[in-house]
């Protein structure tokens, strides 16, 4: 018999994501299921991913901005957000984003005001996610796991802004398929030094452990300047990678417009 969960100290918000689970949700965490229900969620996961690609396949060459959705405008993260958007946009990239509020809503922003390009990779949660006004394009999936294959497959940069327990996974899944080799070094660059200065730190102490590498390390640029940041996609992204992007033809018979 399972044990009744502590209590939660007083004025501590229940979790956000115990309430919103589905039933599906909670069934297919329960353990082997029917085949049936297997195959049914192994379609819904093919679909989803269906239907990001087709919607991102002609969004061309992207820089994904992370951050958390939780900063209004005005707030300083908010504008230096903002300001990325603007200059990845006026580098020739499309800005791609969580597709919510806060950071996300800055960069899609700030594209849109120079005329750039937007897109986002909204999410539905408990608290239901909506999309941002500055998107150009958007696709609502129901699986993370879905959606931040769509967040690292069209990027040749990532940049990161200060943000809670998602764009610390973000972050770490990002940081993580670079080092094994599974994307390439494209650039990623963590905006807000103070906000990151005990993570820097304990990457240096993981460097001294041994359990990850110098060159791991040296691949995280942290910087405050948006003149730096740009500097490193420009070198990384478009001189060492090149950017040879071939825009893919639309097809009327796949119903591509």
């Amino acid at each position: 018999m399972s044990q009744p969960s502590e209590p939660l100290p007083p004025g501590l918000p229940a979790a956000r994501g115990r309430p919103g689970a589905s039933a599906r949700e909670i069934r297919f965490l329960e353990g082997p299921q029917s085949r049936r229900f297997e195959l049914s969620g192994a379609l819904r996961v093919f679909l989803e991913m269906l239907r990001g690609m087709r919607a991102f396949h002609f969004a061309g060459p992207c820089v994904t901005v992370f951050g958390s959705a939780r900063f209004p405008e005005g707030h300083p993260n908010y504008e230096l957000a903002r300001e990325m958007g603007r200059r990845i946009a006026h580098a020739g990239f499309t800005v791609m984003t969580g597709g919510g509020p806060g950071i996300m809503e800055a960069a899609n922003r700030g594209a849109r005001e120079v005329g750039g390009r937007s897109v986002g990779c909204n999410i539905v949660l408990p608290q239901e996610q909506a999309p941002n006004p500055y998107l150009d394009r958007w696709v609502t999936f129901e699986h993370f796991h879905v959606r931040k294959v769509m967040l690292v497959k069209y990027s040749y940069a990532f940049v990161v802004l200060p943000g809670g327990f998602g764009t610390m996974d973000e972050v770490f899944e990002t940081a993580t398929l670079i080092q094994t080799g599974k994307i390439q070094n494209f650039p990623l660059i963590l905006m807000g030094s103070a906000f990151w200065k005990d993570l820097r730190e304990l990457m240096e102490q993981m460097v001294a452990a041994g359990t990850i590498e110098q060159h791991d390390l040296a691949r995280v640029v942290f910087t405050d300047s948006p003149d730096e940041a740009m500097r490193v996609i420009q070198e990384n992204a478009t001189k060492q990678f090149g950017l040879r992007y071939a825009q893919p033809k639309k097809r009327w018979y796949l119903f591509e417009r």
